[in-house]
This record gives structure tokens, C-alpha cells and sequence, in this order.
């Protein structure tokens, strides 16, 4: 058995939201198996999706079709030796054949601790139950994951107790030595500007940056992928009560080289989160070699070690005196601090995932 090829299925649904942090992570998944230049007679690796999406990824793989249909009737995947599911709330599959290997990707719980409707909270706490029941490896993103996982575990069941591993998150870094288009978006290349990139959501705590603008001399540009109504409303009627509109710049449905044109040119990231299971947007700003201010919340100290700024508090006075602080500790010795904040970044790189989750799969496929 040990001399056969592995046969690893790895689901990608996800990439159905192009434009997300999370199908980012996936993509990065797959097109870092590719490059690792696996031997076929050792592994093979078919991906299951959206179709588009993964012809785009430009691997060698085979790709398996996504069909809403599977969430009823469930694909055949008996010819697979392991099956990665890489979201807890998939949904597919949950049946596997004895003999068979599954790993779980957790991304996060936050469901558990978010002020949502009990509805809500029923249908994603029985989409985990369900990926996980009868998997044999459950990869957490970060400690904090992992912790949250462990101190909530009584409300799982497992038709037998998985193992708990740890695998951060991988980016595909861009080059930094080139200059990014920021296309439309060109009018910021002379500003001084803060940036914050995520779905506006109260947990994303952007209210806390608008509250800051009064007290600092930089604008504030959000990038946004998806909002909440209720909370986007608050923030126009705070940005029209403290006299701010024409320092906020919403930004949606930028381009890649956007992106890395915005993080370019930008004085700092800010992420303030209260509910993070990774945190990527401040590993890109890293990569810049950027100053990168975080809340002390969650998963954020392990992704920004002791190259990041911490709010102890979201008051704004001591957000304001932390910012700051920073931005005159950056500007002491910016090439040194440049230099820690990129060594930092590449701990993230997209390949160390991928050899990661490949040594966990021919682990599992020879303890089988």
C-alpha cells in the first residue's frame, strides 16, 4: 500500500467568492502544491470547485466540477485515500468510506462568541458538527483557533478523537521592488493615508478608526468586500458628525494590483479587529515593509509577533497616543524596522503551508 500513489481530493468551493480573503488562501493552497513539483507516482491531487475558477489557478491538477446537486446527493469519492475538506462550513463532504482519511480546515468559531440570531447560530454550529464528526485531523489556522476549538469542544461529537494541528495560513507574496497602478484609485498616491482592508462589520471595529480622523493628520481608506447595513450606517452617520467625509475613502471590488498599490503607498495598516482567526490583510502590509497597528484580540498577536503595534483599548485618546507612538518609533530607523517587519511577513509564505499540509496527508495515508 505504502509504494501506491496518494490520492488526495482537496476541496476549493470557496473560490466561488472570488474577491475574499478566504478563497485567496485557498488559491494559494493549490497553486502551492503545484509548485512543491510533487512526483505522480508519490501523490495525486484532484480539486474539487468551481469550474472557471480553478482552470484560472493554472495547475496541472485535475479538477472535479462543483455541483449544488452534491450538497443533496454527495460525489462518489471512494477512489480518494484522504479527502481535505478546507472550510468548516462546507457542504460537502460528510460521508467518507471506512479506510478513508479526512482532514478539516478550521478557519474560526466565530459564530460562538458574535451577537446573531439563534437561527443563525444553529445552522453554522450544525454545518461544523457535520464536517467534522468524522474527520481524523483538524487543522486550526492559528492558536487562538486551536484554543477557542478546545475550550468549546463539548458541544462536537466525534465518531473518534481527531488529532489538532496547527497550520498558519499562506500568502503569495507580490514584488515589492516593483511600482503597482493604483488605476482609478491614482488620486491617493499623494496622500497620507491609513489603511484598513475587510467586510465592514462591526467585529472589523472600523468605527474605532473613524473616530481617530479628529486627532491625526491622515486620511483613512477602507477597502471593503462585503458590509453589514446596520453597521455601515453607523459609520456615515459618524463620518457625517465629526465633519470627515472627504478624509474616508471607501474602495470595493479592486484588482489584485490595486491591492498592492494601495499597500504601497499607504503610511500604515490599522486592523483593530475583536474577533480574528488569522489575519492576513496586516501579513500584506508587512510584506510592504509597513507599520502595521492591531487590536491584542484573538489570532492578531501571533500574526504580528513583536514587529506590530498593539490598542491596548479602543478608546480613541489611547488609540490615537499608540498610533503615534508607533509611527515615531517606525520613523527612528526605518530600514531596520522595514527589514523585521518583511523577515516577519515570509514566516507566512504560501509554500511553507502547502509542505505543510502535504507532509500531514502522507503522514495520515501511512498511519492508515
Amino acid at each position: 500500500m505504502k509504494n501506491k500513489a496518494i490520492r488526495v481530493l482537496v476541496d476549493l468551493e470557496r473560490l466561488r467568492y472570488e474577491n475574499s480573503g478566504i478563497a485567496n488562501v485557498f488559491k494559494n493552497l493549490a497553486i502551492g502544491l503545484f509548485v512543491l513539483n510533487i512526483p505522480k507516482n508519490k501523490f495525486n491531487i484532484d480539486l474539487y470547485g468551481p469550474l472557471v475558477s480553478l482552470k484560472k489557478l493554472n495547475t496541472k491538477f485535475s479538477f472535479v466540477k462543483r455541483k449544488s446537486v452534491h450538497k443533496i446527493i454527495p460525489l462518489y469519492t471512494f477512489k480518494y485515500n484522504i479527502l481535505h475538506t478546507s472550510h468548516q462550513l462546507s457542504s460537502y463532504f460528510h460521508i467518507k468510506k471506512r479506510g478513508q482519511k479526512k482532514v478539516v480546515t478550521l478557519h474560526d468559531l466565530n459564530f460562538l462568541h458574535e451577537n446573531i440570531s439563534q437561527k443563525k447560530y444553529n445552522k453554522e454550529l450544525n454545518k461544523v458538527k457535520k464536517n467534522i464528526q468524522n474527520t481524523d485531523v483538524i487543522v486550526c489556522i492559528s492558536k487562538f483557533v486551536k484554543k477557542d476549538f478546545l475550550a468549546n469542544k463539548e458541544l462536537f461529537f466525534f465518531k473518534k478523537e481527531p488529532k489538532i494541528k496547527v497550520v498558519y495560513n499562506g500568502i503569495c507574496f507580490p514584488n515589492t521592488d516593483k511600482t503597482y497602478d493604483l488605476e482609478d484609485l491614482s488620486f491617493l498616491k499623494n496622500k497620507s493615508y491609513i489603511l484598513n482592508i475587510g467586510v465592514l462589520f462591526s467585529k472589523k471595529n472600523q468605527l474605532a478608526l473613524i473616530k481617530m480622523l479628529p486627532y491625526i493628520k491622515e486620511d483613512l481608506v477602507l477597502v471593503v468586500s462585503a458590509r453589514n447595513q446596520f453597521y455601515a450606517k453607523e459609520i456615515e452617520n459618524e463620518i457625517i458628525s465629526l465633519g470627515v467625509s472627504k478624509r474616508v475613502h471607501f474602495c470595493s471590488q479592486i484588482s489584485d494590483n490595486q491591492k498592492w498599490g494601495l499597500l504601497q503607498h499607504c503610511t500604515a495598516l490599522c486592523h483593530p479587529s475583536t474577533a480574528e482567526g488569522f489575519g492576513i490583510p496586516p501579513i500584506e502590509a508587512m510584506h510592504f515593509g509597513k507599520p502595521v497597528f492591531l487590536s491584542n484580540l484573538t489570532s492578531l498577536p501571533e500574526i504580528g509577533g513583536n514587529v506590530a503595534y498593539y490598542f491596548n483599548n479602543f478608546e480613541t485618546q489611547s488609540m490615537v497616543a499608540t498610533f503615534k507612538k508607533g509611527m515615531e518609533f517606525y520613523d527612528t530607523d526605518r530600514d531596520t524596522k522595514i527589514v523585521q517587519l518583511k523577515k516577519r511577513a515570509q514566516e507566512f509564505d504560501y509554500k511553507v503551508m502547502a509542505q505543510q499540509y502535504l507532509d500531514l496527508y502522507k503522514t495520515l495515508f501511512n498511519n492508515a
